[in-house]
């Protein structure tokens, strides 16, 4: 509430704007930071990724303005617990940023690119069919190069990379096409290539999306 104030000296139609404004500068401190601090909680803080609401939320908005020009992407890491294992978790966050720098440059500043938990992430990005092919190769190059490490050791890394698109499967619906996509790499672990879904992949059981049966999707029934 803004309170009027006579401040010494001559008081004009100036100085009371001045007065008057005062009590707004506080308001808008306060606003900017509650507004970093909401921005902060729809982001991973390890990778910069959006987190699953927030990534959800931008995907169906995605979804629903490019439709047969979209295209769903599921990236899991491979062989990730043996980084944990040899290496330490330090080195496992490292990979796990580069990964989340790599997918959202790769992706662009337009596309929504989640972070699920763990080692699986999600991307939902306009993407043409006559360049699907060759942009998810270009992918798949950049999740297979090593992650050099602050200490100077390199990390070999790779992903499983599943695909899937409205025009292929018939349908703008984000849990329908994650789950295709998910199922699509699980075809594809660990043979270093992407694999876009077919109708086939659509039929697949799922919880919130993915791909039942997948580790995580049995504690409180809620995919990983």
């Amino acid at each position: 509430m803004n309170v009027a104030v006579r401040l010494p000296g001559r008081t004009g139609p100036r100085t009371l704007l001045i007065a008057a404004a005062l009590p707004l500068t506080g308001w808008a401190v306060h606003a900017a930071a509650l507004h970093k601090r909401l921005a902060a909680t729809k982001r991973d803080p390890l990778t910069g990724l959006l987190r699953r609401d927030a990534y959800t939320a931008r995907a169906r908005r995605l979804l629903s303005r490019h439709g047969d020009n979209s295209a769903v992407v599921m990236v899991d890491a491979d062989h990730f617990k043996a980084v944990n294992d040899t290496l330490g978790h330090a080195a496992g966050d490292a990979v796990l940023a580069a990964f989340g720098f790599r997918l959202a440059a790769w992706a662009g500043p337009r596309a929504a690119v989640g972070r699920l938990g763990g080692d699986e992430f999600a991307v939902v990005l306009e993407l043409a069919s006559d360049r699907r092919a060759q942009r998810l190769e270009q992918l798949v190059r950049m999740l297979h190069t090593p992650v050099v490490l602050d200490d100077g050791r390199t990390v070999a890394v790779a992903a499983s990379v599943g695909a899937a698109a409205p025009d292929v499967l018939g349908t703008c619906d984000l849990s329908a096409l994650q789950r295709a996509a998910d199922a699509a790499l699980y075809d594809g672990k660990h043979s270093g290539r992407a694999v876009v879904a077919t109708a086939a992949h659509a039929t697949t059981p799922s919880i919130n999306g993915r791909r039942a049966g997948r580790p995580g999707t049995t504690v409180w029934g809620r995919a990983a």
